[in-house]
């Protein structure tokens, strides 16, 4: 911003977040800040005076803000709510977010959106546990415009004494967290001391006035240079139309700009760029604007999904590593189900491992702990049960930011900081790329599924070596073709001993590769619209994870065979080893269940 103190407003608002300390003054900053840039609705100051007045107490500029009846009565300010003012430089609006920590979650929400931050810090009391607390968060979600206002100076005769020990102290804290405050403000909110302009109460404070120390902030620039990021919030349909609407995070796109839906990979054309209360449909979509799109062919596409340019894709992953403030009443703590949110998506997840715990009113790290206690961070590594798309919050704050809720509450916030791609990662990759580059027949899956009477489906029919796998499937495959589907056994051992052949008994690091080509086969198979049955003993059930990957996007059944000694795996079909060795009536429960679930639908031998 270049604008002087003549110049027209900007058009655009800064955010601003005030936080602190259970009464050290917040509500009364902000009343007298609205006070003080006339920004008060007209008669509003004189009518709270005078209702002051007739109830016989002292007029607060607190009392401006406490329109909530609840408010009122307990004294404390217990929602977040968006308040505006201007100067003669900018607009400004104030996310005002509470001090107690049972409202510490709705300060996450408020703080995540502001571009600037004041901390307040009582001189009378001094460096509360709530002010590094707070201190943390601010780091946490990225905040580095900030200015401590140290309050209520009258209390304390206006000592610089008071006012230099506060500010090294708390230098040294936020410095240890790698945060430098632009100013520390000594201030009486309540007498409007150093608030609107400096103050001769305060003759050996040389810095500005809090309003000149916020025309000081520079706006955060709306991220149209950061990758293009579209997450998915609702699909509507008008007419022959289907809007895939949202808010574009970051990034810019265009007509006929050609987006890819992470994480199904699906395609799509932009056709058309929808927006409400305009004259004429924009050609082009930015950073901060809420728009829908139409594409060029309908593909199915859902809330959660991620839309992106084919050049600046996201992650896609279901481990990560992460920085967390826990607000939860229980302990966030291994081996519970808690939900993450993170942009549209909404995925159960866990922690797997805590790398580090800290008390976040101290800094000190809690060694050895497997636990994360209320108002303490940590960092850990979750672990999500489907995959979920993400930026990690130094590159893309908006797609790196996200809650966690634990039964109904959100309680815990933070960032996406690490990831290190698994093998299924690395895979997932892989098969990205193929999808981008696959010369597609034109001759749909739908369509070869209508002619065949069934859809593509991989049959993996697994269990211990000497249950009857390979005669079930041999069986299979028989009774399929004999009633006419294109059934086909794509056994392991053949995969290994053409195509995998140069791999040989080479060391573990191939198995993957194995994996792969296996995988690849099948979906040549599949995506000439056959019934691919295999056996194999080399793959665990982490490899069927990998295999469902390389075929999407087509069906895998799984069949288990067990000796009923062993446990039930995660699959379709269980048979004991009788059932199996029967093999006309196993495969007539194998039948049974693809006709229930619509994989086989019946022949139609014209299009």
């Amino acid at each position: 911003m270049n604008n002087n103190g003549n110049d027209p407003l900007s058009n655009r608002l800064m955010k601003l977040v005030i936080v602190g300390h259970v009464d050290h003054g917040k509500s009364t900053l902000v009343g007298r800040l609205m006070s003080d840039t006339d920004s008060l609705p007209s008669g509003k100051l004189d009518f709270v005076k005078d209702i002051c007045k007739r109830q016989g107490k002292e007029f607060e500029y607190a009392f401006l803000l406490d329109a909530l009846e609840e408010e009122q009565e307990q004294g404390i300010t217990i929602d977040t709510s968006q308040i505006f003012f201007n100067t003669k430089k900018r607009r400004y609006v104030i996310i005002d977010a509470p001090g107690h920590k049972e409202f510490l979650k709705n300060m996450v929400t408020g703080a995540a959106n502001a571009e600037s931050a004041l901390l307040l810090i009582d001189a009378h009391e001094g460096i509360q546990e709530q002010s590094r607390r707070h201190g943390y968060i601010l780091k946490l979600l990225g905040l580095t415009q900030v200015a401590v206002v140290i309050n209520k100076m009258d209390l304390v005769n206006y000592d610089p004494n008071i006012y230099n020990k506060i500010k090294s102290e708390y230098t040294k804290f936020l410095g240890s967290m790698g945060i430098e405050a632009r100013e520390f403000i000594p201030v009486s909110a309540k007498l409007g001391v150093n608030i609107a302009k400096t103050s001769d109460k305060v003759p050996w404070y040389k810095g500005p006035s809090i309003l000149q120390m916020l025309d000081q902030f520079t706006e955060k620039k709306i991220p149209t240079h950061l990758p293009f990021r579209f997450p998915v919030q609702d699909v509507y349909k008008f007419d022959e139309r289907r809007i895939i609407s949202g808010r574009v995070e970051s990034g810019k796109v265009n007509v006929g700009d050609q987006l890819v839906f992470s994480p199904s990979n699906k395609v799509g054309v932009i056709k058309s760029i929808e927006a409400w209360s305009v004259d004429k449909q924009p050609k082009k979509a930015e950073a901060s604007e809420s728009v829908g799109f139409t594409l060029g062919e309908q593909i199915f596409v859902e809330r959660g999904d991620v839309a992106s340019l084919k050049s600046e894709l996201p992650i896609v992953s279901t481990t990560f590593d992460v920085n967390v403030f826990w607000m939860g009443q229980q302990n966030l703590e291994k081996g519970r189900i808690y939900t993450l949110k993170l942009t549209t998506q909404e995925v159960p997840c866990e922690v797997v491992e805590f790398k580090k715990v800290t008390d976040a009113s101290t800094l000190e790290t809690l060694k050895g702990q497997e636990y994360l206690e209320k108002n303490d961070v940590a960092e850990v590594t979750l672990r999500t049960s489907t995959p979920v798309v993400f930026d990690l919050f130094g590159s893309i704050p908006t797609t790196g930011r996200f809650v966690l809720v634990d039964g109904y509450d959100v309680c815990g916030g933070g960032i996406i900081t690490t990831y290190t791609p698994n093998k299924t990662d690395r895979l997932r990759d892989e098969v990205r790329h193929r999808d981008f580059h696959w010369l597609k027949s034109d001759i749909k899956l739908e369509e070869r599924a209508y002619r065949n009477g069934h859809q593509s489906t991989l049959i993996l029919i697994v269990g211990s070596s000497g249950v009857g796998k390979a005669k079930l499937a041999k069986y299979l495959e028989k009774k399929l073709f004999e009633l006419n589907y294109q059934s086909y056994l794509l056994d392991g051992r053949n995969v290994a001993l053409g195509v995998s052949a140069d791999i040989g008994s080479q060391q573990k690091k191939q198995e993957g590769e194995v994996l792969r080509r296996f995988g690849e086969v099948a979906k040549l198979f599949l995506d000439a619209g056959h019934v691919v049955i295999s056996t194999s003993n080399v793959f665990n059930q982490e490899d069927h994870s990998d295999l469902r990957l390389l075929v999407e996007p087509c069906q895998v059944v799984e069949i288990f065979v067990t000796d009923e000694t062993k446990q039930s795996e995660n699959c379709d079909i269980k048979l004991s080893i009788i059932e199996a060795e029967k093999e006309n009536e196993a495969a007539n429960t194998i039948y049974n269940y693809l006709k229930d679930k619509k994989i086989l639908t019946g022949h139609n031998y014209s299009i």
